[in-house]
């Protein structure tokens, strides 16, 4: 389709346009019980090449998104208690948490290798494939009423799981990204230096974890403390400001060492908890953070997404359809599996493994990255956004159906 005629507006008309008919979009989506941002991504491919073509993705709009990236993933990271990994970690509760990430990775390298895809564009298939989309599983099982049953409990705490190995593979994935045409040696090479910064940026989080802890252990002495400064600086609008200062100093310390900078971001921001800076600050940085993301920032972000969103760009139907089917499938499977490892039931695994299906933003956070790295093209990075937002369509109906089935069975 051609460029519409005398519509060269500047940009930030263009950001308005983006960013109005994104809400618009995303108000009906939620009107329908969908996750808005399937209607942000729409009003992106609706202005985008795909359908009126009138606007593309500049630098401007690629800095806002990057934003718009780094506040997702700071509130993917709130929601993650520490605690539920070191849960998730032992026993039975591991294996059941690895057969969620690894049947779906491993099935999705499977399909995207049979139809000759390259090794790094076939393991970030596999990646997308595997993942949770906490957040959103999150808000499912919330208006679904079942966030704190014992399944929902199970979903939260496997997709904490994998979102954490999901993150921290893209970390290696991006790290080695410049040797990926090297010979096997090198590669070898660049993944163990690669795994050896993840680890000594683990080790550096877990020392501040223990000593965060020993200091709230001292009658809130950081929420006191937090307090005091808050005071000397005049203002309880600096909270904002502090807490961004803690995560960008890991966000920083990750991109010095060659990993991408939503590493530290999401780390960091897992161990800002209601017991280290006090509920009241927490709430309202949750709450500044999630009105500054939702309200303007991840609109942009999901938006941009259906800008760079090219239907033409696909060919290949038959890896498209093979993709949504293994996605589909094996997060179901992985699931269940595992849920019958760890003596679920029939209904309460299958439960499981409908409720980690949803991929949504993490999904999508990921597929941009790998495209806007050059490590995808834009026929898969267009599959990937289809197959997200299918995945994302489907698991609050059968999840809704899945939970009267065992209230019935009860």
């Amino acid at each position: 389709m051609q460029d519409l005629p005398g519509l060269h507006l500047p940009f930030f008309a263009n950001l308005l346009l983006l960013l109005v008919l994104a809400r618009v979009l995303g108000e009906v989506m939620e009107r329908f019980k969908q996750p808005a941002m399937i209607g942000e991504i729409l009003a992106g491919v609706v202005l985008g090449p795909t359908v009126l073509n009138v606007m593309v993705r500049n630098e401007e709009l690629t800095a806002i998104s990057e934003l718009g990236v780094f506040l997702l993933v700071i509130i993917a990271g709130l929601e993650i208690d520490v605690r539920e990994i070191a849960k998730t970690s032992r026993g039975r509760n591991l294996i059941t948490s690895l057969l969620a990430f690894l049947i779906p990775i491993g099935s999705g390298f499977a399909v995207a290798t049979a139809f000759d895809l390259a090794l790094v564009p076939a393991i970030f298939v596999g990646l997308c494939v595997a993942i949770t989309a906490l957040p959103v599983s999150v808000r499912i099982l919330m208006d679904l009423g079942q966030l704190k049953s014992e399944i929902g409990q199970r979903i939260i705490a496997v997709a904490i799981f994998d979102d954490v190995l999901a993150l921290t593979i893209l970390g290696v994935l991006l790290d080695v990204n410049n040797s990926a045409n090297s010979s096997i040696d090198v590669l070898g090479l660049a993944i163990g230096l690669t795994l050896g910064k993840i680890l000594l940026l683990l080790a550096g989080l877990i020392f501040a974890y223990r000593l965060i802890n020993k200091f709230t252990d001292r009658d809130n002495f950081i929420e006191l403390q937090l307090d005091k400064l808050l005071l000397f600086m005049r203002g309880k609008e600096s909270l904002l400001a502090i807490m961004f200062a803690f995560i960008l100093i890991f966000a920083s310390l990750t991109e010095a060492v060659g990993l991408h900078f939503i590493i530290g971001a999401f780390f960091a921001s897992m161990l800002l908890s209601k017991e280290l800076v006090g509920v009241a600050h927490f709430q309202e940085f949750e709450k500044t953070t999630h009105g500054m993301a939702m309200g303007f920032l991840a609109p942009i972000f999901f938006a941009g997404i259906g800008l760079e969103f090219q239907f033409s760009s696909i060919t290949e139907w038959g890896l498209l359809f093979a993709i949504i089917g293994v996605s589909f499938l094996s997060k179901i499977v992985g699931g269940y599996i595992g849920g019958r490892f760890a003596g679920l039931r029939h209904r309460k695994a299958l439960t499981l493994g409908i409720g980690l299906n949803a991929r949504g933003i993490m999904e999508l956070v990921i597929a941009n990255i790998a495209y806007r790295e050059g490590l995808i093209g834009v026929q898969i990075f267009s599959i990937l956004v289809i197959m997200g937002v299918f995945t994302t369509i489907n698991t609050p109906m059968l999840l809704k159906r899945s939970f009267r089935w065992l209230k019935a069975e009860q």
